[in-house]
């Protein structure tokens, strides 16, 4: 099956069942086969919830590398929520969800912290600790603020990617390529689940082009930087505050996850492949050439098949990912203007009876709208909602490569 239809219903099945199919939805999907558990065996995916529970003893203003020849503060403490909350902890929240259904997939979870009431160690180690594990992706979730009170114009998500080149060459090449092309990814799971792009500080799609990030351009492995909303926000606040909004936050970041480990290629990317050459084919019989209807940054890739010779040798993610012949990269522009420009949703691509197929069995589940009411499912003996989500997910994704 063509991983444009793969991925288009991966992140709707996301939406969809992220809600448990309630009973109101009038026809029910054929029951996915079982997942075996090992779809992401012998990957490592490494996980930073930004800033601590508590820097005792130890000195924010501290000056560590920042990967550009320049230095910056150790650590910041991070914003506090319009409701009061924490963001070390929303962050650390999430994360948690994130690990249990990483694992439940047989993923290795490496964590820069291990609790959300200590010391989380400084930018430089935490990308240090990132490269040394040899993860296939690192993902740094963050929540950010645009006030010390309420901000109710600028609210959204975003992926943080650094600008390019990287002085350093082993993370220029792991940011350049599956950072990159992984952020994309996590910026299409988040659309495809209803988040909306941050409209302010010179985000475009989503993705907001930084050099004065130190993550990125210290890490040597492909890392994800998600700020989740604007804590400053009202209605942002609220769903970083609660614990369904938690839930459907981590959904994204591990739909995002699972489709760069398993495809190496983006909703987005995949569909402007298909529609260009569609529309290259229509112009040759014309003469002349069209252009891609595409109008946002693309990353078009080989599939990231996780085989197991290539998972052994995890110590060869970033070369391999910058080095792939078969990679195009366009990097976000930078922004003018804090302005945004919202991706458009994926559409169906071609007319083949696998898609037409797939796109059967989730119509139910796109009639299901929003996540209220999960409050009362997400605590500690419902920790595995997000795990029995993924193995429906991967099951679905198994199930259509396969016929």
């Amino acid at each position: 099956m063509n991983r444009t239809a793969i991925k288009a219903g991966l992140g709707a099945c996301v939406l969809g069942a992220s809600v448990l199919i309630p009973a109101h939805v009038s026809a029910q999907p054929e029951p996915a086969p079982t997942a075996t558990g090992t779809e992401l065996a012998d990957l490592t995916v490494f996980l930073d919830p930004g800033h601590q529970g508590s820097d005792e003893g130890n000195d924010l203003t501290r000056q560590v590398d920042d990967g550009r020849g320049g230095t910056k503060d150790c650590q910041t403490s991070g914003m506090t929520s319009l409701g009061g909350v924490p963001e070390h902890t929303i962050n650390w929240n999430v994360a948690q969800l994130v690990k249990s259904s990483l694992e439940t997939l047989g993923a290795s979870v490496v964590q820069s912290r291990q609790n959300d009431t200590g010391w989380g160690g400084c930018v430089d180690e935490r990308a240090r600790a990132a490269s040394e594990s040899n993860a296939d992706v690192a993902v740094s979730i963050h929540a950010d603020s645009t006030a010390s009170g309420e901000d109710a114009g600028k609210h959204g998500f975003h992926m943080i990617v650094p600008t390019l080149p990287i002085p350093d060459e082993a993370a220029n090449a792991a940011q350049s390529g599956g950072g990159l092309e992984a952020s994309k990814m996590m910026r299409d799971a988040y659309v495809a689940d209803g988040f909306v792009p941050a409209n302010y500080a010179g985000v475009i799609d989503g993705i907001q082009t930084r050099a004065d990030v130190a993550g990125p351009a210290l890490t040597k492995v492909p890392l994800v930087f998600v700020e989740m909303g604007n804590g400053s926000h009202p209605e942002d606040a609220a769903q970083l505050e609660s614990a369904d909004g938690q839930l459907k936050h981590a959904i994204a970041i591990t739909t995002g996850i699972v489709t760069y480990l398993l495809t190496g290629s983006s909703v987005g990317s995949e569909l402007d492949a298909v529609q260009s050459a569609a529309a290259t084919t229509k112009a040759d019989a014309t003469t002349t050439t069209a252009p891609s209807s595409s109008g946002s940054p693309t990353t078009t890739t080989t599939p990231k098949a996780p085989s197991a010779a290539a998972a052994q040798d995890p110590t060869t993610t970033a070369a391999t990912t910058s080095a792939s012949a078969t990679t195009t990269t366009t990097s976000a522009p930078k922004a003018a203007a804090p302005t945004t420009t919202t991706p458009s949703a994926p559409a169906p691509a071609g007319e083949s009876t696998e898609l037409s197929r797939l796109l059967e069995t989730l119509r139910p589940l796109l009639e299901v709208d929003g996540v209220d009411g999960l409050e009362d499912l997400v605590d500690n003996e419902n920790l595995g909602l997000v795990s029995d989500l993924a193995r429906t997910l991967m099951a679905m994704l198994n199930d259509a490569r396969s016929n």
